[in-house]
């Protein structure tokens, strides 16, 4: 299981993997980690601001630690910022494009 550490300043995962793959957490599960409802999870889901890892037609979905990273990022600016759910789709689309600008500008840089 991952253990996460939530500051003001910044968030950090400690992700632990079990035979190189990654975590997977049922809703329940995600739910209780992250603090979040269910039901918040599954709205997140049906808007697109959160893909669950792996999801059968009969079964619930389950989580990775990136997803749960980004849920506990939304709460972060919704209770601390304000920011309302119909924002949330805007600003879930403008910090993915600059992680990936970031990520794009350490290739860049080099080791």
């Amino acid at each position: 299981m991952s253990n996460f550490i939530f500051s003001a300043q910044r968030t950090i995962a400690v992700v632990n993997l079990v035979d190189g793959e990654p975590s997977l957490y049922s809703l329940e599960t995600a739910a209780r980690l992250t603090g979040v409802h269910p039901e918040l999870l599954r709205y997140y889901c049906r808007q697109g601001l959160l893909g669950p890892e792996r999801t059968a037609p009969d079964r619930e979905p389950q989580f990775d630690d990136n997803a749960l990273y980004e849920v506990r990022r939304i709460e972060h600016f919704r209770q601390h910022h304000g920011v309302n759910r119909q924002a949330l789709p805007l600003l879930c689309e403008l910090w993915r494009e600059v992680d990936r600008l970031k990520n794009e500008l350490r290739f860049l840089r080099g080791p």
